[in-house]
């Protein structure tokens, strides 16, 4: 067994094979009982299986190998081979019982999973397609029609193969998937490098990745400094510069550095290990229109029978008419109503707009959340780290008694820099953007002055915020009460108070500078609002489809964040049950709702709209598995994306169902009146129009 099969076995990527007692075609296809997706689906499956083409009713995903290496196209050559003979002998020479023969030859080597299979069906009392194609052809033999016979068994044996061959692009995108998730690791261990499978690695193993290498592994660069390819995870087309600190991703290429990364997920635990199970699991979540279908068709075979045998019997012993005609018409009947395109038509355009997802860092989690897409009516977003970065940075430095900017800055980092607060960690961002910091990570003195910022005597006031000395004067930064209990109630009052309350307003949070004499100045800081926010709600406008923000923050805060990106309306100082509630009362109100959000705090709002999207990369591992879709790049405009991409997903299945009905009606009408021949019936009627299906729902991709 190769590496990446005994991988794929660990995993439990690969399909297990059941052939014990299952009505399967030659192309590996078997009823599927032992999903646990939902029970619905399941009870469909397991009765109307074989109401579908044994080849349109398999796994689109199921990875197979490629089809010249497989035995079906030697049994086309073979039996093509044997019918052209037939028809030769037929034809051109007086020896018809050797091209009789012949044709049943081509009967027993292309129709002998067909014939079977619908005898089976038979025995369990259903009536499937496999029968429908059975009757016709041996309907053929039974009235002298030899070659038409053999040519009906052997044009849907070639229909299945091309229908497989068409489907192929939906299994290469899970199968190029499974090429993405590494099977060895070299691990550092006891001083030596260790060469290890990747599930043998554990959590806090340190990784060694050489240049070109594929990171095998989700975790932490402890060592060294590279640009990543991501495009696997994220979708993202430009290298990542990474460094020390910086995660990394099991699937995505180290271009250049060498690295040392320390493990911080199980080999089952990775984002691209994730990813495989969800497209895996996604295949089984069937949509409405699907499931709809798999009902239809479980009436739908006995019913073209029962009509193939009143087109039989109506004709010839009520009106008197030729018992022969009407037969053979009855049989090109049961060929042309074969509902092979129509079973299709709906999967295929499913598979195709998930795979094209994919392709962009858009992970669905299912047909069903592709369809309802379409319908949506109001997007939810929640705040921090959706709308926004999740990441402070310092937006004002306001002076007070006259202390310069970089008088301020330099203080305030100099004591921040001893905190891990993430007020902190922003404060310092900005230093280093003002170029106070030097490379050892202390701040800069001021040459001028010859001034140190060297601190002494640091203090953490918790709750309040910090405390040092520098030069022998004490600093204090941090909240308003700190400053409140050092009793500057007049100076406050006059420079300090107006200016909080503004930056408040504002949505940012004010830091105070000071020593315990007088006030120096305020630091105004603010979530980053995503690059993409403010042109991702313009395009859900355009698209009249109401946007609402749904935040823990305070008024202010919700306010100038929803005033600046240009939603129609934001709630406040929310608990997550609160957001739960706003969003069952949209649906209570008749709404089609997507909740968006990265947190746990949003799970169960995720869990109770039509369609939850989370945050991939940014959002926690509840969040994304509580929801239906996940941006794998943090990408909130590929929300706009996802609708268009249903819109279209859908608009090629109703094309597709459309197509399927209006052809098949129209040559089940002319097959009345005796302008369809079997062959006809098989090659245009079925193959044909089911690859026209196929094609077209493959076009969603090419977009």
């Amino acid at each position: 067994m190769s590496e990446k099969k005994e991988y794929a076995a660990n995993k439990n990527l690969k399909k297990e094979e059941n052939h014990l007692d299952t009505d399967s075609c030659d192309f590996h296809c078997s009823e599927n009982k032992n999903s646990t997706t939902n029970d619905q689906t399941c009870s469909i499956d397991e009765q109307n299986h074989d109401n579908f083409c044994s080849c349109c009713s398999g796994d689109l995903l199921e990875e197979k190998d490629p089809l010249w290496k497989r035995k079906h196209f030697m049994v086309i050559v073979i039996s093509s081979i044997t019918f052209v003979l037939g028809l030769y002998f037929d034809f051109f020479t007086p020896y018809s019982n050797l091209a009789q023969i012949l044709f049943l030859l081509v009967v027993a080597i292309s129709g002998y999973n067909t014939i079977k299979s619908g005898l089976k069906s038979i025995l369990k009392g259903r009536f499937t397609i496999n029968i429908l194609i059975s009757l016709a052809a041996l309907g053929a033999f039974f009235i002298g029609e030899g070659a038409e016979g053999a040519s009906v068994l052997l044009l849907f044996y070639v229909a299945e193969y091309l229908e497989d061959y068409a489907s192929g692009r939906a299994r290469k995108s899970i199968k190029s998937l499974l090429e993405l998730a590494p099977v060895k690791a070299l691990v550092r261990k006891n001083g030596e490098m260790v060469k290890m499978n990747i599930e043998e690695v554990n959590v806090h193993d340190i990784v060694v990745v050489k240049p070109g290498d594929k990171i095998p592994v989700d975790g932490k660069i402890i060592e060294g400094l590279s640009h990543v390819n991501q495009a696997a995870i994220t979708g993202e087309s430009i290298p990542i510069s990474k460094k020390i600190g910086d995660d990394v991703f099991a699937g995505t290429i180290n271009e250049e550095g060498y690295l040392e990364v320390e493990v911080n997920k199980k080999s089952t635990e990775t984002v691209i290990s994730k990813i495989i199970d969800l497209v895996k699991e996604a295949q089984n979540k069937k949509s409405k229109t699907e499931i709809f279908i798999e009902r239809f068709a479980r009436y739908y075979t006995p019913a073209v029978i029962l009509m193939a045998v009143m087109v039989v019997l109506v004709p010839t012993f009520i009106l008197g008419q030729s018992f022969e005609i009407w037969f053979y018409r009855a049989l090109v009947l049961l060929v042309v109503s074969c509902p092979c395109a129509l079973a299709i038509s709906t999967p295929v355009a499913m598979v195709s707009g998930i795979t094209a997802a994919t392709k962009k860092g858009l992970l669905i989690k299912g047909g069903e959340f592709m369809e309802e897409m379409q319908n949506i009516e109001t997007v939810v977003f929640d705040k921090t780290g959706t709308l926004t970065m999740g990441k402070l940075e310092v937006t004002d430095v306001i002076s007070i008694n006259d202390y310069t900017s970089q008088e301020i800055l330099s203080i305030a980092t100099a004591l921040e820099s001893k905190s891990q607060h993430p007020l902190a960690r922003a404060i310092l961002s900005h230093a280093k953007k003002q170029s106070l910091i030097t490379n050892n990570n202390s701040v800069s003195g001021d040459k001028a002055h010859n001034k140190s910022f060297d601190v002494k005597e640091f203090e953490s006031l918790t709750g309040k915020g910090l405390k040092g000395k520098i030069d022998n004067d004490t600093f204090y930064i941090g909240q308003k009460s700190l400053f409140k209990d050092l009793d500057l109630s007049p100076e406050w009052d006059k420079h300090v108070k107006p200016k909080i309350i503004d930056l408040e307003n504002q949505g940012k949070t004010a830091i105070i500078l000071g020593t315990d004499k007088k006030l120096m100045g305020i630091l105004g800081l603010m979530d980053k609002i995503r690059d993409d926010s403010i042109a991702t709600i313009q395009k859900l406008k355009q698209m009249n489809i109401h946007t609402m923000m749904l935040t823990g923050d305070n008024e202010g805060t919700a306010q100038s964040i929803s005033s600046s990106i240009g939603l129609d309306e934001y709630r406040s100082n929310l608990l997550p049950q609160d957001k739960l509630e706003i969003v069952e009362k949209l649906l209570k109100e008749g709404k089609h709702v997507a909740m968006v959000g990265d947190g746990v705090n949003d799970a169960p709002a995720l869990a109770r709209s039509s369609i939850g999207i989370a945050m991939g990369v940014a959002g926690s591992d509840v969040a994304i598995e509580t929801a239906d879709v996940a941006l794998m790049n943090d990408d909130i405009s590929l929300i706009n994306y996802l609708i268009d991409l249903s819109k279209r997903t859908m608009s090629v299945v109703k094309q597709n169902v459309t197509a399927s009905i209006i052809i098949k009606s129209s040559f089940a009408l002319m097959t009345v009146f005796g302008f369809v021949s079997l062959w006809m019936a098989v090659a245009i009627g079925d193959m044909g129009l089911s690859l026209a299906v196929i094609i077209n729902a493959l076009r969603i991709g090419s977009k």
